[in-house]
Parts: structure tokens; C-alpha cells; sequence
């Protein structure tokens, strides 16, 4: 679909989560990630369903964000970008961008989380930067946070974005 400005875009539609696609999410993230996710982390997204959401064009899953809630030390609410991941061919088109702002404007609304956080390997540059886009920014390093999982280099920043004023 081609826009006014003459940028193609692509026709996309959003959905949260069920079961169906949580096993479309599975084999998404196997393909994006280096990381294998544990079944717990999957069955945790559809408790956070309405937040956790998938990209599709023409029905394929292309890109999806999955999230959970934790709840912090004080009763403070986080929200937490288990991943954001868009397959390699439907990139630079704006699905990230939309995933992660739905997501956001959806976390917003509840007055409860106050703040949005994720981890990040700290060589990838391309996703700091993303990131950044929307405010996020390294509020802590990590040594060897993926040391488990032989990611070379194991460290992690922790990316971090107030959601709430502190009034």
C-alpha cells in the first residue's frame, strides 16, 4: 500500500494474544532470537494478553512484542519487553515502531506501571538506539547476564522509560 508521501507501507493488522498464536510467537522468536525462551515465558504473555501483541500481514505472523508485569519492591508496577522482534524481511517499515508504541499507549493507561524496562545485549547498537527513539535509556550494566546462554559479549544493559509523572 503505497502512502501520500509516496513510502510504502504495509498492510499490517494487530492482535493480543492467544493460544494459537502464542505457538506462532514460538517459532517467531526461534527464528529472531538467539535465545530459546522457556515455555513459562510464553504462557506468561497471555496472562499479559491485551499488552502482549503480534504484527500479521496477510495473516503471517511477522513481528510481535511479548511482555509481562512485575511487580517491584514498594508496590511500583514495571512492565517488561520479554523481546520485540520483526522478521528480517518486513524491516525498516515501521512494525517495530507500531508494536512498541501500541504497547506502550496501552501501559500508559493503567496507572499502576509506572515504568518500562528490558534487556539488551550491550554490542547491539541497532537496538539501543530503537530504543532510545522512544525514550528508553541504560540505567544499569549487567555482566555476564547472558552468560548462560553463550551470547558473545554476555553483557546486558537494562534499558528503562518512566510511563508515569512521579507527582
Amino acid at each position: 500500500m503505497l502512502e501520500a508521501s509516496g513510502k510504502y507501507v504495509l498492510p499490517i493488522t494487530f492482535h493480543s494474544f492467544n493460544e494459537k498464536i502464542l505457538e506462532q510467537l514460538k517459532i517467531l522468536n526461534c527464528a529472531i532470537f538467539p535465545i530459546k525462551y522457556p515455555d513459562k515465558v510464553y504462557r506468561d504473555c497471555l496472562i499479559f494478553s491485551d499488552l502482549t501483541q503480534g504484527a500479521f500481514c496477510n495473516d503471517v505472523l511477522v513481528g510481535a512484542i511479548a511482555v509481562r508485569l512485575e511487580r517491584q519492591p514498594g508496590g511500583k508496577v514495571q512492565l517488561y519487553i520479554i523481546t520485540l522482534g520483526v522478521l528480517a524481511a518486513y524491516r525498516n517499515y515501521g512494525v517495530g515502531t507500531r508494536l512498541l508504541e501500541r504497547t506502550l499507549r496501552k501501559a500508559v493507561e493503567d496507572p499502576n506501571i509506572e515504568e518500562a524496562v528490558l534487556h539488551v545485549q550491550t554490542n547491539n547498537e541497532e537496538a539501543i538506539r530503537f530504543y532510545g527513539k522512544f525514550g528508553f535509556e541504560v540505567s544499569q550494566t549487567i555482566p555476564g547476564y547472558y552468560k548462560k546462554n553463550r551470547l558473545d559479549p554476555p553483557d546486558a544493559h537494562i534499558l528503562t522509560k518512566a510511563l508515569q509523572n512521579s507527582s
